[in-house]
């Protein structure tokens, strides 16, 4: 009796269930008719926030069209723009500024520098474990490739002096020659050694400095010589250089008897040379020496020159320097003895007799001393102080004056070099002489001493050079000439092969205890024509002016030249 009493109460309840929802599904049967199917709503796959595209819960094209449904109003009813435009926004975004450089966090590629046409690129490294190659920074400016002027016209090598062959070990490049059409030189064991003449002809309108000019051919025949040794350590150098002047005839004499002021043979002889040498002891410590010779006569037109004379009478200066220099770090000390010994020959006369000049001859003693200091790069201050005694061979000169003295200068200066534009060195300083006669007075003055080089362009360079110098004369009464002498020079190169040089010279003589005072002017240009590195062509003309204050004394003259230099 229990088992259907049971089955009865289950179907009970089944039917209680279902019959509310069959209820509900008929008076809801619009709606569940206006549903669509789709695969989603049997699918057993998990759903996200956001719905898929084909999601039956996505508004259709219709309800997002619809006016009453879309949140974005007509265009007669949207707000009015604001009068004072729109609300800024600030801040930078993400990552900004990390795309050339360093992490970016949003991923962007990076920016490459960028290259001008046909410009040579930085070549990755060779291989793992090889060193990058150094980039191109992107601030800094990128040169342009290589102009073709500076490859044009180049004479062609062999391969194999240019080392393109394949497999052959690359060539060492050899250095830019600065002078393509200077001597070369041949060795002598370790020694390099050149060689050159110059042989020059042309005409002077007044080779004895005449008041009356007197014209004449002349020629000059000037040979040098140049070794220098080529050892790591220590060093030898030997410069030689002479010339001779001739002229074709000899002076004409005054018509009215009376001497003339210069010789009638004025050919004159001039060599100056010197030999250097430096012995490293240690790195900081060197032992320098140098022997010289200087051969000459006086300058046409110098008051020094006797009346009546034959030739000028030739004059040798030989002498010697031995030098101590040490470094202390910066500071530089430098110390040597000199010796000097000049020599005059006779004076021949044109009456056929001599005279001597052995009144003139003297032994200079003296030593030099030098402190500098390499205070920077380029910039080296220096202090120099000389002292010297000169002693005759005769006690009394042809005037009867005591010409033995004592004297000396000290100057002050710097050497420096600028970028290699600006090099040289300039000092000014005083000089003085002091004489065991007492009725020569002291002489002393102003001295100044200057070497510099400005490279102006790769093509022109400027030079100046300044000197002062005292001399002896055998003028009664007089001390001595002071001499200051200031040259400036410009040389152009218009091409390798063909240079440019024009030069002003002008000085002041101070016969000190005379009342003469004379100036020189030289204005000079030169051409210069470079065949070959053996063979040169020059060409010079030149304008010499003498002014003194004492009349019958000024002077003036004209030199044309042209000449042919032989080196190797």
């Amino acid at each position: 009796m229990a088992r259907p009493a049971t089955a009865r109460n289950s179907r009970a309840r089944v039917l209680c269930a279902v019959l509310p929802c069959l209820a509900l599904m008929a008076v809801s049967g619009t709606v569940a008719q206006a549903q669509t199917v789709t695969p989603d709503l049997f699918s057993s796959r998990r759903t996200g926030q956001t719905a898929p595209p084909d999601s039956p819960l996505r508004r259709t094209a219709a309800e997002v069209n619809d006016p009453l449904t879309s949140p974005k109003l007509p265009e007669n009813e949207q707000p009015a723009p604001r009068r004072a435009g729109p609300i800024p926004k600030y801040g930078l975004p993400a990552a900004t500024g990390a795309a050339d450089t360093g992490y970016d966090s949003l991923n962007r590629k990076r920016k490459q520098p960028k290259y001008y046409p046909a410009q040579p690129r930085p070549k990755p490294p060779i291989g793992p474990g090889s060193p990058p190659r150094p980039a191109i920074a992107s601030n800094t400016s990128l040169r342009l490739s290589i102009p073709p002027s500076e490859s044009a016209h180049k004479t062609p090598i062999p391969p194999a002096m240019a080392g393109t062959i394949v497999g052959q070990p690359p060539r060492k490049r050899l250095k830019v020659d600065d002078d393509p059409f200077g001597a070369v030189g041949d060795y002598a064991g370790s020694f390099l050694i050149k060689s050159a003449v110059e042989v020059s002809a042309g005409y002077d309108t007044n080779p004895g400095r005449l008041a009356a000019e007197q014209g004449r051919p002349v020629y000059v025949v000037a040979p040098e010589f140049l070794a220098v040794s080529d050892w790591e350590r220590h060093a030898l150098v030997a410069d030689l250089r002479g010339s001779f002047t001739g002229y074709t005839s000899n002076l004409t004499p005054n018509a009215d008897g009376t001497p003339l002021s210069a010789p009638l043979d004025i050919d004159r002889p001039n060599f100056i040379g010197h030999v250097d040498g430096r012995l490293d002891v240690s790195r900081d410590t060197r032992l320098t020496a140098q022997g010289r010779l200087f051969l000459s006569t006086d300058n046409p037109g110098s008051p020094n020159v006797q009346a009546g004379l034959a030739r000028y009478p030739v004059y040798t200066t030989v002498g010697s320097t031995i030098g101590v220099d040490q470094s202390f770090n910066r500071l530089q000390v430098s110390a040597g003895a000199t010796v000097d010994r000049t020599d005059y020959t006779n004076s021949k006369l044109t009456d056929g007799t001599s005279s001597t000049n052995d009144d003139r001859n003297f032994t200079q003693y003296g030593g030099v001393g030098r402190v500098s200091y390499d205070l920077k790069p380029g910039i080296k201050p220096f202090v120099e102080v000389q002292g010297d005694s000169r002693v005759h061979d005769l006690r009394l000169d042809r005037a009867g004056f005591a010409r033995d003295s004592a004297g000396g200068y000290a100057k002050g200066g710097t050497s420096f070099e600028f970028s290699r534009l600006l090099t040289g060195e300039i000092a000014v300083g005083y000089a003085m002489r002091d004489y065991v006669d007492v009725r020569l007075n002291r002489l002393e003055g102003l001295l100044v001493s200057s070497s510099l080089v400005w490279t102006a362009t790769p093509l022109t360079t400027a030079k100046f050079y300044s000197d002062t110098t005292i001399t002896e004369t055998t003028l009664p009464g007089t001390s001595g000439v002071l001499t200051h002498i200031y040259t400036v020079e410009v040389d152009h190169d218009f091409r390798r092969w063909l240079t440019t040089i024009g030069k002003f010279t002008w000085g002041t003589l101070d016969y000190q205890g005379n009342p003469r005072r004379d100036k020189i002017f030289t204005v000079s240009g030169e051409a210069i024509y470079k065949m070959n590195r053996n063979l040169w062509l020059r060409g010079t003309l030149r304008r010499d002016w003498l002014e003194s204050n004492l009349p019958g004394n000024s002077s003036a003259s004209t030199v044309m030249m042209l000449g042919v230099r032989v080196q190797n």
